[in-house]
């Protein structure tokens, strides 16, 4: 089977990527324009092998898209590519919507007449995978409910907003021009290779340079996380053996309060990382309240019974145990981070300006 990943040098795109390769499950082309938070250090480990292909496009222009369909014959389209980061949005939309707005209208249009030349066995085998993010529900505050599949859109940021239009897109391509779709609506990821804007990277990084740990208002906001390699494995079973027209909700079964994150980052780091920079006594001293940001969601929780139900997939990770090892990761990667850090990206909050 061959694989094409749109985004594959990003956090999620780059561990689906490794889980394909790593596993010998196909092919893979991983198709990214290698935006800031793109990084071909993140694909280090498989990118000599023979069934990794890389292509450097945009994926808004039509020409290069269609380009690389027609020279890679791709079985299945895993759309992972997107602006991600939710302060970045409240800064500057247009490139939101640009992305994962047009862009993912550009890869349908190219998908489905890709999908019409094909003959009949490879229309029966192809799929268009759209991955998207529980935010497109919006916010669980005052209630114990989860989100389901069958959750009301009501997005908070621009991002949220961005995402759950091309949702909808990929959704109504299905219906109206039988495009074989399947969707995901995923839980916060973390993991190895994390881009440092991010709030676990974040204050992994804030904390070894003993530099304040910035948390939003009281920092009693909740999330769902899902350690990103449990993800690429749910990723890969749904388009697999998921059922087309279907939506997949993906979570961790990890429900934090963002202030008991970063405290747990702390904790880790006094046992991990004893030698502080000159300064700092505990790493919890640099946790610092600031302002809450614009329209910020309060609480996500995810229902990810029907992808167990259905298709067997439940996470390895425990949160204790995914923080430990990401944690250990950023201690043991420095050089990987340092170099990112070298580049425009500095360790500070951003979506404040409103």
């Amino acid at each position: 089977m061959k694989f094409l990943v749109t985004g594959g040098a990003g956090f999620i795109g780059s561990a689906v990527v490794r889980h394909i390769i790593g596993n010998r499950l196909g092919d893979v082309v991983n198709v990214d324009i290698l935006t800031y938070a793109g990084n071909l250090e993140s694909l280090s480990s498989i990118s000599s092998e023979s069934n990794y292909f890389f292509e450097q496009i945009d994926i808004c222009d039509t020409d290069a898209v269609k380009s690389v369909f027609s020279k890679h014959q791709p079985d299945v389209v895993m759309h992972l590519a997107a602006e991600s980061h939710v302060d970045r949005s409240i800064d500057g939309p247009d490139e939101f919507v640009k992305t994962n707005v047009f862009g993912t209208f550009n890869l349908l249009q190219v998908a489905l007449d890709y999908y019409r030349a094909l003959d009949d066995q490879g229309q029966s085998r192809f799929r268009f995978h759209h991955i998207s993010t529980d935010e497109v529900y919006g916010d669980l505050h005052g209630t114990d409910d989860l989100f389901t599949e069958e959750t009301s859109y009501s997005p908070s940021s621009p991002y949220s907003a961005s995402k759950a239009a091309s949702d909808h897109f990929v959704r109504a391509w299905g219906r109206t021009y039988g495009l074989p779709v399947v969707v995901t609506n995923c839980s916060n990821n973390y993991g190895p290779y994390h881009f440092p804007e991010k709030l676990i990277p974040h204050m992994i990084l804030n904390a070894l340079a003993g530099k304040p740990l910035p948390v939003y208002g009281d920092g009693s906001q909740i999330r769902d996380w899902l350690f990103v390699e449990d993800h690429a494995r749910a990723l890969v079973e749904v388009i697999t053996r998921g059922k087309v027209g279907e939506t997949y909700n993906i979570g961790g079964h990890n429900e934090k309060r963002n202030l008991e994150v970063v405290e747990t980052i702390c904790d880790l780091l006094e046992e991990l990382a004893p030698e502080k920079p000159e300064g700092v006594g505990r790493y919890r001293d640099l946790i610092t309240f600031v302002k809450d940001r614009p329209g910020h969601d309060v609480r996500y929780a995810i229902d990810a019974t029907k992808i167990e139900r259905e298709l067997g997939w439940t996470p390895e990770e425990t949160f204790e145990t995914g923080l430990r090892k990401t944690v250990q990761w950023y201690l043991d990667n420095r050089s990987w981070w340092q170099r990112v850090l070298s580049g425009e990206y500095k360790l500070d909050r951003i979506g404040g300006s409103v």
